[in-house]
């Protein structure tokens, strides 16, 4: 069953491979590519969930909030490239005469890079640990992590001055000097994306079959057996939650250079709950099926909310109680059992073909 599904795996990174980077590049015009885009930055995401939840057994009902950290951080240093040398604009019209000391820093682009990688893992981190040690976890540890993406969203609407309020931090057209909204240049940040992707992918898997992911996957089973055993539970389930953080303001930031905004909305509780359904959707326990379910729910929300503006979000939570109901590992699970089933039946196969020659 384990050769069974890497090698369901490999075969879903090489059709992801086939249709990202062949069939969707030559088959949509710059407009629906950009889409495809903004549901890969959370596939991101996904894959840290995937990582957390299926693997470490951390239901996390709050990712939107690194999610927000990193697109807001690169976001800042877009604007004020932007803007340069005068002010950005929603801070003039919210009447704030000189640059707040904590957007200083993002005049730089590798400070910006760096605050991507280690702020979300250090909030993270001490967060997590603390919440760990005191043996939080299941249920209570998501409605935590609920309360703060609601607390944050809350926080970013009402400092219009700071932040640009509800309606984010927006127009921008240049990283670098480089023009960004091109489609030249959103094909090849497309493409960077898509790589980045399988390069994060690859990793999550090496760690889930690593000795690291072996003992959190006990963790998640038993974990009072394995801290009697010696290991200090809170450490791992920390530290799998801060890759997950980081995998997400990556997304975040990745996310602000596609779509060319980013906005309390995407920090808040709708979006962090709709990043655990495109785990559930494609597999808690596949890293590619985390790509595949954020490319179809992606799709499914797009093709609803058109359709059907007033009443998507009721198709939306039916499809994750139907997923937790009748697929509760998702469609990588399907996909094992039919190769289980196939593997089983092809020894008869051949033995009966044998038989029948004779």
């Amino acid at each position: 069953m384990k050769d069974l599904r890497t090698a369901s795996e490999i075969s879903t990174y090489i059709l992801l491979a086939v249709l990202l980077l062949v069939i969707l590049p030559l088959g949509l015009d710059a407009y629906r590519l950009n889409i495809v885009s903004k549901y890969l930055a959370l596939a991101f995401v996904a894959i840290g969930i995937v990582l957390t939840w299926g693997y470490g057994g951390i239901l996390s009902l709050g990712q939107g909030i690194f999610f927000g950290i990193g697109g807001y951080l690169m976001a800042m240093f877009l604007k004020l490239e932007a803007s340069a040398p005068e002010l950005p604009d929603f801070m003039v019209w919210s009447s704030v005469e000189a640059l707040p000391a904590w957007w200083v820093p993002y005049h730089s682009f590798a400070f910006t890079i760096v605050s991507i990688l280690i702020l979300p893992a250090v909030l993270s981190f001490i967060f997590s640990y603390a919440i760990f040690r005191k043996r939080v976890s299941g249920v209570y540890f998501a409605i935590v992590t609920l309360s703060l993406a609601l607390t944050l969203a809350t926080i970013l609407t009402g400092a219009q001055g700071q932040t640009g309020g509800f309606n984010g931090i927006t127009d921008f057209n240049t990283l670098m000097g480089i023009d960004i909204i091109s489609d030249e240049s959103k094909f090849v940040l497309y493409v960077i994306q898509v790589l980045m992707l399988f390069a994060v992918g690859a990793l999550v898997s090496l760690m889930i079959r690593s000795r690291f992911g072996k003992v959190l996957i006990a963790i998640r089973d038993r974990e009072d057996r394995v801290r009697f055993s010696g290991y200090d539970t809170a450490m791992f389930k920390a530290f799998a939650f801060m890759v997950a953080a980081v995998l997400s303001s990556i997304g975040g930031a990745l996310y602000t250079l596609q779509v060319g905004l980013i906005a309390p909305s995407v920090v808040g509780v709708m979006s962090s709950v709709e990043m655990v359904i495109y785990a559930a959707v494609g597999g808690r326990l596949s890293v590619p099926g985390a790509i595949v379910g954020s490319l179809l729910v992606g799709f499914a929300r797009s093709y609803l909310s058109e359709y059907f503006p007033e009443s998507w979000l009721f198709f939306l939570g039916g499809l994750f109680i139907v997923v937790v109901m009748v697929i509760p590992n998702g469609l990588s699970d399907l996909v094992d059992r039919l190769l289980a089933r196939i593997a089983a039946l092809w020894p008869a196969a051949r033995k009966a073909e044998r038989s029948m020659a004779q």
